[in-house]
Parts: C-alpha cells; sequence; structure tokens
C-alpha cells in the first residue's frame, strides 16, 4: 500500500525507512492507520519520536532518513514505539569526553 494510507500525523521522511516519524504528540489508546492498518498505540509517543513502520525482529536495524540509525533490542510490532526501551544506537563515538584533557595548558 502506498504511504498516503498511512495516518498524517506520522510522517515517513524517506521511502527505505522502516520508522515514522510522530508530527504530533499522540496519546496511548490513540488509533492510527500505517499504510492502510488501523493500530492501536499502546504508548504515548511524543513529538518527534519514532514509530515502528512495520513490524521488527530482534537486531534488525532501523533507518530513518534512509541511515542506520540503530538496531531494536527486542522484537516490536508495527506502530511501537521506538526509543531507548528498545532502540540501541550503533553510532561509535568518535571522540571521548576526556579528549579535551589531553592538551596542556600554560
Amino acid at each position: 500500500m502506498s504511504s498516503s494510507s498511512t495516518d498524517p500525523r506520522l510522517i515517513l521522511l524517506t521511502p527505505q525507512d522502516n520508522c515514522l516519524i510522530a508530527a504530533a504528540r499522540l496519546e496511548a489508546g490513540t488509533e492510527v492507520v500505517i499504510e492502510g492498518e488501523r493500530i492501536t498505540l499502546a504508548k504515548t509517543i511524543d513529538l518527534g519520536h519514532k514509530v515502528a513502520r512495520r513490524a521488527l525482529v530482534r537486531n534488525e536495524k532501523v533507518l530513518r532518513y534512509g541511515a542506520v540509525i540503530g538496531h531494536v533490542t527486542e522484537a516490536v510490532a508495527r506502530g511501537a514505539h521506538l526509543h531507548t526501551h528498545n532502540l540501541e544506537s550503533d553510532y561509535l563515538p568518535t571522540y571521548t569526553h576526556d579528549a579535551g584533557h589531553a592538551f596542556v595548558h600554560h
């Protein structure tokens, strides 16, 4: 089904993405449509937070703007909130907070 059958409060940033972005705060119990399927939200989704576009299996990569932003740590149902409780970042830090202490100040 096309993304036009998805609730307008959920934004698909790029066609490759498997998450949607909440364009409004959506309270738990709110019914939304994701690609033609009616889903009742189990948790409140805050503005700007991610929602699973489809069911995801444990360790599956999550794509936003077509880029991997992390992986899910458990199986996730379509319409589930994607956040720190079930999404782990795959970003590697490029610096440490102690890096600034390597410089000697005179």
